[in-house]
């Protein structure tokens, strides 16, 4: 398999995080979202994901799926152990909601295009740009605090084991603490964040080990 990715990118550090829990390699080729005006523009990678985003998973028939929460799912399908999910139903919902919640909720207001976007096209100062994306950090994190806080003594977000909503929550509170935002006010996701990268799996994924880190 193919992993098409960027150091920095939460939605593909995601994967990675969930390919190196499950113990899968795969070859990767890097997509640079910054240089020569954006590498996920060109014509080869739009080839690949119209989307012009990553990550995207290609697998070995050649056939290439997108977007994180999806790719982790047919990971969790095809390569069930160790689970990312839980075996009942209501809980799995409450671990996908977690999940989706920051992959579909917090990230999209936040990520690289749409921070452009408000400053090129859309002429926002730098203080502004940072106001909208600390503002959207807040919000999405308080609310996920509530949501786990009552969940038990972990470490985890749900229970003892990692699971998708641990791997998307590590990302966001690292871009979170690269963006300046204070994140003090949430312990239950603090304390979840520090027992997974206590995994080597999570350390493995994280950007500075990338070899196309900065």
């Amino acid at each position: 398999m193919i992993l098409y990715t960027y150091f920095r990118s939460s939605a593909a550090w995601r994967v990675r995080i969930a390919l190196a829990l499950k113990g899968i390699r795969t070859d990767d080729k890097f997509i640079h979202l910054l240089k020569s005006g954006g590498q996920q523009r060109t014509a080869a990678f739009r080839a690949v994901n119209p989307m012009g985003l990553v990550p995207a998973l290609e697998l070995d028939d050649g056939t290439v799926l997108t977007q994180s929460v999806a790719i982790m799912e047919y990971l969790e399908e095809t390569h069930p152990e160790p689970p990312l999910l839980p075996d009942d139903p209501e809980a799995r919902a409450r671990v996908r909601a977690f999940a989706l919640s920051v992959a579909c909720e917090i990230h999209p207001l936040n990520n690289l295009r749409i921070l452009r976007y408000l400053k090129d096209a859309m002429g926002q100062s730098d203080v502004a740009r940072d106001a909208w994306y600390h503002h959207w950090i807040a919000e999405g994190l308080t609310a996920l605090e509530t949501t786990v806080q009552d969940n038990g003594p972990g470490p985890f977000l749900f229970g003892a084991a990692p699971s998708m909503a641990d791997v998307c929550l590590v990302p966001q509170i690292a871009n979170a603490r690269r963006l300046k935002c204070p994140v003090d006010a949430y312990p239950t996701l603090l304390r979840a964040e520090a027992a997974a990268l206590a995994v080597p799996a999570f350390r493995h994924a994280a950007p500075d080990r990338q070899p196309d880190a900065e």
